[in-house]
């Protein structure tokens, strides 16, 4: 196993202040949607600061800090504040509820907490009785109260003047941290069960730079869009892979923000999960389709061009003669103006945390753009496979990471993974990790998967999301709910049902955000949403759908049953976890009765 390029997360970054401190490092947005360039000197001074105001307030080695915030450069500031100071950062989504937060606040034995806003700080008021070792709030947007809470800048304050009576402190304190000190401790959002807290070395995180770094797909002169939440590990290792790279990041975790945010940063590369370029393709289909006639026609005729050249580029081969003149034509008339919406600028995509359509990576491979879809888990900090900018296959999550170990276990397909990125284990729950970590090191990752001769990894299913009907026949229903979500725009959600049934169903969730577009075409625009959900016009179009997808399975994985469902899954309420996966268990839970229905002979609706 290779040595570590630094003894930890703190050491990397001061060296990183220290190599190329006039470089820009953060780009902040402004409220007159300007940005705000900070270097990475200026980065340093601001994390020195809050670092040395931790210690004055009492932090301790390896002493858990928690965030509560959205993506933003304050909490990049905050967990490189923890990290200096020696300290260990939890993480905390901030649209968790005041029981979720204590939860994880207690579990973790949080002292300290970072948190965003008022909102935040009135969440954690109402549970404070049952926090008692949470000893100080600091807020980012907001005041003080002389008590319970102090403000950031209050904080920062503290520090300069800690810094100034110790001033090789600091560099002290750096210089003590490990390799195997606790960095992070993430909570897994996990779609059913109760959040465990991953253990992360600060050597996990060195890893992930380095592994990173290595694949060549980002450069120090690139500029990163960073919207992904930091609570959550994906986010986490972009910085860890800026650390070591020193590449710009553009940071805004404003969602609805996204798209005029690329126009405006233009961006080398982004990060993003499937339901974002889901979405974004549905946008960009159904403007022409939309407009009809011959908008429609070259549309479908510079998709079917593109389309054809992508695949000769799969295949290891440049577009010639006749294909060549007709795909030149196509990027002039579509592929252009699809490439200048990120920004004009954009090297590739990379996308995670959850299964990646192949028909949506070829679709944006024939627009000149390129997604590099990547696997990892929190408990491999990450990023243990990814295609690369030379080397990618769609349908497979690329190549390991160097340093990643792998197997697969002959029993049942499971990924096993290996290497300095493996978690440390769940914090306080020795048996789980027990589980999860056998002895000699290895991840059971809980995902079946199969490498082929040149190392690729393709990912089939989850180990318990594996459908084994009554008849014995396995189905892997992430398969099918990412087809059907490619085959029909206004498919939101799906969930593919069936475990110890005789047949599959789906649960299927239209978008609130898309279906007025299609009752205004339909001549539905008057009816209640309610109504427009279970009009005959609605079962059609999904019925359609469904049929176009059973026509390319075998018998026993077609879906002969379906419900609409009233609501679509968010993140609000409860059935999409803050990185966008689907609540799985939570949705059959839910709508267990019209499942159950579906097998009782009748057809089941939602009344």
């Amino acid at each position: 196993m290779a040595e570590p390029s630094y003894p930890s997360v703190a050491q990397m970054f001061l060296d990183r202040v220290t190599k190329t401190p006039a470089k820009p490092a953060f780009m902040i947005p402004q409220p007159d949607d300007s940005w705000k360039q900070i270097n990475w000197k200026e980065t340093g001074d601001w994390v020195r600061k809050v670092s040395c105001g931790l210690r004055a307030i009492g932090l301790e080695q390896e002493a858990r800090v928690s965030i509560a915030s959205s993506t933003r450069v304050e909490w990049v500031i905050a967990t490189l504040g923890i990290a200096t100071a020696g300290g260990a950062t939890t993480t905390i989504y901030p649209n968790s509820t005041a029981e979720e937060t204590a939860y994880i606040i207690n579990d973790s034995d949080t002292v300290f907490c970072f948190v965003e806003d008022q909102d935040q700080v009135d969440k954690l008021r109402s549970v404070r009785d049952e926090i008692p070792k949470l000893k100080k709030l600091i807020i980012i947007d907001g005041k003080g109260d002389g008590d319970w809470v102090m403000s950031l800048k209050e904080l920062e304050a503290a520090g300069a003047e800690a810094d100034k009576a110790q001033p090789e402190l600091f560099e002290k304190i750096v210089g003590k941290i490990n390799s195997q000190h606790l960095c992070t401790l993430i909570y897994t959002s996990g779609t059913t069960g109760t959040p465990k807290g991953v253990e992360l070395t600060h050597d996990c995180w060195v890893f992930e730079g380095e592994g990173i770094e290595s694949l060549n797909i980002i450069q120090p002169d690139h500029t990163q869009f960073l919207w992904l939440p930091l609570s959550h590990s994906f986010g986490s290792v972009l910085l860890a892979a800026q650390l070591k790279i020193g590449f710009n990041t553009a940071i805004d975790g404003r969602i609805d923000r996204i798209v005029p945010n690329l126009t405006a940063t233009r961006p080398d590369f982004v990060a993003a999960v499937p339901r974002i370029f889901e979405k974004v393709y549905n946008k960009i289909v159904s403007g022409p389709r939309d407009a009809g006639g011959i908008k429609w026609k070259i549309f479908r005729w510079s998709m079917a061009t593109g389309i054809a050249a992508s695949r000769e580029i799969q295949a290891g081969r440049q577009p010639s003669g006749l294909l060549a003149l007709k795909y030149s034509i196509a990027d002039k008339l579509v592929f252009s103006k699809v490439r200048n919406v990120f920004g004009g600028n954009l090297k590739c995509f990379i996308s995670g945390s959850a299964p990646l359509s192949r028909d949506i990576s070829e679709f944006f491979h024939a627009a000149g753009v390129l997604i590099l879809e990547g696997y990892g888990l929190t408990e491999s900090s990450a990023a243990s496979f990814v295609n690369r900018l030379d080397a990618y296959k769609f349908g497979t999550v690329g190549q390991a990471v160097p340093g990643v170990d792998i197997k697969i276990d002959p029993a049942d397909g499971e990924i096993l993974l290996g290497g300095r990125g493996i978690m440390r284990g769940y914090y306080k729950l020795a048996d789980v990790s027990a589980e999860t970590l056998s002895e000699d090191g290895w991840l059971r990752t809980g995902d079946i998967g199969e490498l082929d001769s040149q190392g690729f990894l393709k990912i089939t299913d989850r180990k318990k999301n594996l459908i084994k009907t009554s008849g014995g026949k396995y189905v892997a229903p992430q398969a099918l709910e990412g087809q059907l979500k490619v085959y029909n725009p206004y498919v939101a959600q799906v969930v593919v049902h069936g475990d110890r049934r005789n047949f599959c169903t789906a649960l299927i969730a239209l978008s609130a955000e898309d279906m007025p577009k299609f009752a205004e075409q339909n001549g539905l625009s008057d009816l209640p949403y309610d109504q427009l959900l279970k009009h005959q016009a609605t079962i059609r179009m999904v019925q359609d759908s469904i049929d176009r997808l059973n026509s390319g399975l075998a018998s026993y994985e077609t879906i002969k049953k379906f419900a609409i469902l009233p609501e679509e899954p968010t993140i609000e309420n409860g059935q999409l976890t803050a990185s966008m996966k689907l609540k799985r268990k939570v949705v059959e839970k839910k709508y267990m009765d019209v499942l159950d229905g579906f097998y009782k002979g009748a057809l089941a609706g939602l009344e």
